[in-house]
């Protein structure tokens, strides 16, 4: 029997699992309260209402210790945003209440308009961790309202304003000089002024809360509870991707393009599981491309663990642990590895594409837990300056579809993919924005058959009351249809269009487009794709999918092969 050292019998005698029980509950709730500061005091749509914000908490040695439940495309760069702000500005610099701010592509999240906000914690002299939000801001300057374009943008100069690692709070106070620097340069200054403030309640929050736990256990505690909470979960992650299968597994997909009259951009992945974890591997996929669309290696690693997080059913907390597992790469120059002055602005799109195309690789190893491709979403942007008001205006859009069947559900309809954000109400669009939202409807038979049909795409028409605007679009599969598995049908291809002066124009799905009072936006998200063959879909299911009116009577008979009898019965 192995022998048992004294310093491991001193840490189990002061660490028992009770304790490490209510210290790591105790962890994951301080960063959810995070949030919920966040949500709370943030002034802008995107972060009050979307929810496009993530939280998370950090040892003194700067690793992820837990993280709250939101975006995976934050919390998963996060832990490489801390170990670059550190590089900037070393932590024998800080004191209690400074944060440190960033929003560089490559340093941070992916594109200018996250901000990342670093708070050291000390107790006394002592620092004992860091806590960390990031949200997304409606604007942060450059070509197009929104900051997220993709025709046009040739490179980050054109982005809007880029902020490397600064100390934008001293003492718990913001510096105004530095303030007023990034706000001249944002088309909503009261906007990103209040949800900057909003992050910085919020890490107060989660600071006060911290520093309350370590003087109620103990530094010893915390250190011990903190190492246990990173090796159990390095264990468990371990174990359950050993469960999967050891092999390589690979799968193809592709992007419509980064802008009208442009080439698809090949979106492939080989998977490996061996001994030593899970690795992803991007680099046969596209080079870099000369518009608003490349994916930096920090945003590229968030997807690609939170996909092999579902694929393996890690079911502990993010943190450092279970990154030690899972491996990212992809070639230096690629379009998943982009460098700098790669223009990102738009990349929030590429996160379902990353998911999609790990999903399909999984397919072979763990076909239960796969599914058929997501619908996509759409994330356009739409804002100009109100002549009645003369104020501008940004109209910031989350656009929810289906999800794909699996192998044993059909694909909801109307949830946020891979990215846990919300529907912003049509009453605070209407209620911000010259603007009138016609018509929400999912759309009849665009979920794909199979034995689990895929969800339903969403319509969305939005009329714009004011002289004019200028229409950013951030979507795809309008050329290349999500999938489906195992004998599923594709869900249907995406549009966008555009109802003018009795005309009606077919957009790109990532075109930027001025429009005029009165014209209206369709925007029309791609179906999700269907799982295992719609010859083994239950009568009993089509049934129901006709009376609920997700599929018509023709696709009743087509895709199902129920007779008028069948129906009428």
């Amino acid at each position: 029997m192995k022998s048992v050292s004294g310093a491991n019998k001193s840490k189990a005698k002061r660490l028992d699992p009770i304790s490490l029980t209510v210290i790591w509950n105790t962890l994951v709730s301080i960063a959810d309260e995070m949030g919920s500061a966040l949500a709370r005091t943030a002034f802008s749509e995107a972060v009050r209402e979307g929810q496009d914000f993530s939280t998370g908490l950090f040892d003194a040695q700067g690793r992820l210790v837990v993280q709250g439940n939101f975006t995976p495309g934050h919390l998963g760069a996060m832990p490489y945003v801390v170990k670059n702000v550190l590089e900037f500005i070393p932590p024998e610099s800080l004191e209690q209440g400074d944060m440190i701010v960033t929003n560089d592509s490559f340093l941070g999240g992916g594109h200018f308009p996250d901000f990342f906000m670093v708070a050291p914690v000390h107790e006394g002299t002592r620092l004992i961790g860091y806590v960390v939000n990031t949200a997304h801001h409606v604007d942060v300057g450059g070509r197009s309202p929104g900051s997220q374009a993709v025709q046009g943008v040739v490179d980050a100069f054109n982005e809007g304003v880029r902020v490397l690692p600064i100390k934008l709070v001293r003492k718990g106070e913001i510096d105004s000089d530095l303030l007023r620097v990034i706000l001249a340069n944002v088309r909503l200054p009261e906007k990103v002024r209040g949800d900057l403030l909003a992050q910085r309640n919020a890490n107060h929050v989660g600071s006060e809360r911290l520093r309350k736990l370590f003087a109620q256990n103990g530094d010893e505690l915390m250190a011990d509870a903190i190492e246990e909470i990173l090796d159990r979960s390095e264990a468990r992650a371990r174990e359950l991707i050993a469960a999967i299968p050891k092999g390589k597994y690979s799968f193809d997909d592709q992007m419509d393009d980064y802008g009208p009259n442009t080439p698809a951009i090949r979106v492939c992945v080989d998977v490996t599981i061996d001994e030593n974890g899970a690795t992803v591997d991007f680099s046969r996929s596209s080079d870099q491309v000369p518009a608003g669309l490349n994916c930096y290696i920090n945003y590229t690693r968030a997807y690609a663990s939170f996909a092999m997080r579902i694929f393996a059913q890690i079911d502990v907390p993010n943190n450092a642990g279970v990154e030690r597992v899972i491996k990212t790469t992809a070639r230096e120059g690629s379009f998943f590895n982009a460098t700098y002055p790669a223009a990102s602005g738009g990349r929030a799109c590429i996160q379902v594409r990353i998911f999609d195309v790990i999903n399909g690789a999984m397919a072979a190893a763990v076909p239960k837990l796969a599914m058929g491709a997501f619908s996509h979403w759409g994330n356009p942007n739409l804002g100009g300056i109100d002549r009645a008001t003369g104020k501008p205006w940004i109209m910031y859009d989350l656009i929810f579809g289906g999800y794909g069947g699996r192998s044993y559900k059909d694909g909801v309809e109307g949830m946020a993919p891979v990215m846990n954000c919300a529907n912003v109400p049509i009453e605070v669009h209407e209620t911000n924005n010259p603007i009138r939202i016609q018509r929400l409807e999912l759309i009849q038979d665009t979920g794909g058959a199979g034995r689990y049909r895929g969800g339903c795409g969403l319509r969305k028409d939005v009329e714009l009351l004011c002289e004019n605007a200028t229409l950013s679009l951030l979507g795809d599969r309008h050329k290349n249809a999500p999938y489906g598995l195992f004998g599923g049908s594709p869900g249907a291809a995406a549009q966008t269009l555009l109802l003018s002066e009795g005309k009606t124009i077919d957009l790109g799905s990532k075109e930027v487009r001025s429009v005029s009072k009165g014209d209206v936006i369709s925007f029309r998200v791609a179906g999700g794709g269907g799982y295992g063959n719609s010859d083994d879909r239950e009568k009993h299911r089509v049934l129901a999918d006709l009376r609920n009116g997700f599929i018509s009577r023709a696709s009743a008979k087509s895709d199902y092969g129920l007779t008028d009898s069948d129906i009428s019965s």
